[in-house]
């Protein structure tokens, strides 16, 4: 197998690891308003997510280094040509990493409410722009000769665009509500295992509709494998969730959202960023790859960190595996992020 084709493969798992664990995270922090009873029932979900949410930023970050490295061509015409987009997913994580980190500062409740809409909004819109941009990529956008991006913000908010924007935000919610009802108790519980089957089923009904048009525009007999195994997860989550299987429940989607981005670049391969201008165009595997001994290096590299990386944040997890009720919140600490 080519070198180029492995960091293909790589970068595919980044994008499976991000959209996967940071798709818990967004769904709470979008269903902070939804669910949460009270000022102490709000800090029960900023507690499920506050060990590991800077933890799970490290997928996407790397990711790009990633891209940037193996694949410099694809990196600097995607990045500028989805310039306004990722702009603003990346204001928005910003302020939504402001609001984990600044919420506990201060006890006064029109500070806390501040941050918390801050978390809500900084969730809600790199859940919806990430599926835009990942669906345009697939489907490809308009590049020159030049490996230009020639399009503009508009370009991006087409049907195709714009219905994977919601399926991500909508898988989200799901994926978010279930880990809520995997780590708290209490009335928390029940009602984000209620939320998650309502939302599921639009999620479901989306997503259908969502990998059929992909697949009949670009797919694969591997993505469409890959289609049916996730849209298979996601039902069977959301049984496991109706029969209260927690657990259960989160592996389905996990291993949904896994299957999906899989077989979306399965459908995309060997292009990385087609053309809609000229298939000639198009960014490839090839045309757009560093140089050899560039991705050799890396490889030695990723084979060398990547086990540490993934050891210590299975470790992470493990550590803060415990479910959490209100009964585990101390009393307000002025100072004390989140406590």
């Amino acid at each position: 197998m080519e070198l180029t084709t492995v960091w293909f493969i790589l970068i595919t798992v980044l994008w499976i690891g991000y959209l996967a664990l940071e798709g818990f995270d967004f769904g709470v922090g979008m269903l902070l308003p939804v669910l949460a009873k009270g000022e102490t029932e709000r800090r029960v979900l900023y507690n499920t997510v506050g060990p590991v949410w800077d933890g799970n930023e490290v997928w996407v970050l790397v990711a790009g280094g990633a891209t940037f490295a193996a694949f410099p061509n694809w990196y600097a015409t995607m990045f500028s040509g989805f310039y306004l987009a990722l702009l603003l997913i990346l204001v928005a994580l910003i302020v939504r990493n402001l609001a984990f980190e600044y919420r506990g500062k201060r006890t006064d409740p029109v500070w806390r409410a501040r941050w918390d809409a801050a978390l809500t909004v900084g969730s809600f819109v790199p859940a919806l722009l990430w599926g835009v941009a990942l669906a345009n990529v697939v489907r490809g956008v308009p590049i020159d000769a030049d490996q230009e991006f020639t399009g503009s913000l508009l370009t991006l908010l087409n049907p195709f665009g714009l219905l994977g924007g919601l399926v991500t935000l909508t898988v989200f919610l799901t994926h978010g509500a279930i880990f809520i009802s995997l780590k708290t108790d209490g009335d928390i519980r029940h009602r984000a295992r209620a939320f998650a089957l309502r939302t599921g089923v639009v999620a479901a009904v989306l997503a259908v509709a969502f990998l059929l048009w992909a697949q009949a525009m670009t797919g694969s007999a591997l993505s469409g494998v890959l289609f049916v195994l996730g849209a298979l997860a996601l039902v069977g989550g959301l049984v496991a969730i109706w029969r209260g299987r927690e657990g259960w429940a989160f592996t389905g989607t996990f291993a949904s959202i896994a299957c999906v981005v899989a077989g979306l670049f399965a459908a995309l391969f060997p292009d990385v960023m087609p053309s809609s201008t000229s298939a000639a165009y198009s960014l490839t595997t090839t045309n757009a790859a560093a140089t050899h001994y560039t991705l050799v290096v890396m490889t030695v590299v990723a084979l060398v960190f990547t086990p540490i990386v993934l050891a210590y944040q299975a470790w992470s997890y493990w550590v803060f595996r415990r479910r959490l009720t209100v009964h585990h919140i101390p009393a307000d600490v002025p100072g004390v992020s989140h406590a």
